[in-house]
């Protein structure tokens, strides 16, 4: 029985081991992503809201900004992530993609100041200072983007930093089957 004892901590690394490398090669084929949690919003009106405009702080509600498909990208200054992910959007928005973003619990003035030094590609930003909007849609951390179609309904979420890859992979298939299917006006 002691003898056994000896072996107790190898079989344990064995077998964690194992299940680290199973987890890393679905990661790497792609069948599985760590990130991808379920969002109940998913083929559902985007939640009703009422935010201020960063730029001006004018109310903004939902019907002004819903009529085309758009992204819904949630950020914030403090966001490493989302450093990341701007030349990308700044890349989307001068291909013509309307972008729409929620300042998640940031400051407004470090929020304006980052716009104005990386370049601004939203079409409007809204600032969700206490997170409320960010807690209707199920917003578990910045970034998050969401496709949403021409009447409101959320088609998909995205949690983490876009990219081409991603975008070619997650993204543009949804959007070209949405315009097939007339949900663009």
């Amino acid at each position: 029985m002691q003898r056994l004892k000896l072996f107790l901590p190898l079989l344990v690394f064995v077998l964690l081991a194992a299940v680290f490398f199973g987890v890393e090669r679905r990661v790497m084929t792609g069948d599985y992503a760590p990130t991808d949690l379920p969002s109940a919003l998913i083929d559902k009106p985007l939640p009703d809201f009422v935010e201020p405009a960063l730029s001006d702080g004018r109310p903004i509600n939902k019907s002004q900004i819903v009529g085309e498909l758009f992204l819904l990208n949630v950020w914030a200054t403090w966001c490493p992530t989302c450093h990341f992910e701007h030349p990308f959007l700044l890349k989307l928005a001068a291909e013509g993609i309307k972008i729409v973003s929620i300042d998640y619990k940031d400051e407004a003035e470090a929020a304006k100041r980052w716009l104005a030094e990386k370049g601004d590609p939203y079409s409007l930003t809204l600032f969700d200072e206490d997170g409320s909007l960010g807690l209707d849609l199920g917003v578990t951390g910045a970034p998050e983007t969401y496709l949403v179609d021409a009447a409101g309904m959320v088609r998909f979420r995205y949690q983490g930093a876009l990219e081409q890859k991603i975008w070619d992979k997650e993204f543009a298939p949804r959007i070209a089957e949405l315009n097939a299917q007339g949900s663009t006006p």
